[in-house]
């Protein structure tokens, strides 16, 4: 039997089968920061307040979008507006027709290969309300794509 994300269209998708999409990594919820000149998209160090760092989930998933003024709405309809997400991320990497990566929970069978692979924020990051406004730009960071 073939794999739903496999042999249907993001916008074919169940928000159960949408949802699942999401790996844990929580790079969506690192703060990032574009330059003005050039628009390039550059990943901090920094988190979400709500992110619970160790898990890589969201603290209140439900409710982010009114706790969180930039908090962004990732729908099917949107996806292609997401230039900024990793490429290693399912809702990202599908659009562009290309596999799940091996360490995927839904290839995997379970949330840790994540981690394990080491894709995910885990023990990389610090919560917003720790660093200074000031700082930011000090804590880019390059991610080795997989």
């Amino acid at each position: 039997m073939t794999a739903f994300w496999e042999s249907k269209s993001l916008r074919e998708m169940s928000k159960d089968e949408w949802e699942s999409l999401c790996d844990g990594c929580a790079r969506c919820c690192m703060i990032k920061l574009q330059d003005e000149d050039t628009d390039e998209v550059h990943y901090t160090s920094i988190v979400c307040d709500l992110l619970d760092q160790q898990e890589c989930q969201c603290t209140a998933y439900p409710q982010r979008h009114a706790l969180v003024e930039d908090c962004v709405v990732l729908t099917y309809e949107r996806v292609g507006e997401f230039h900024w997400l990793p490429k290693s991320c399912a809702y990202r990497t599908l659009a562009e027709g290309r596999p799940l990566a091996w360490w995927h929970p839904l290839v995997s069978g379970t949330r840790d290969t994540v981690h394990q692979a080491e894709i995910s924020v885990q023990g990389k990051v610090i919560a917003q309300s720790e660093v200074d406004e000031e700082d930011e730009q000090d804590m880019i960071i390059r991610w080795v794509e997989t």
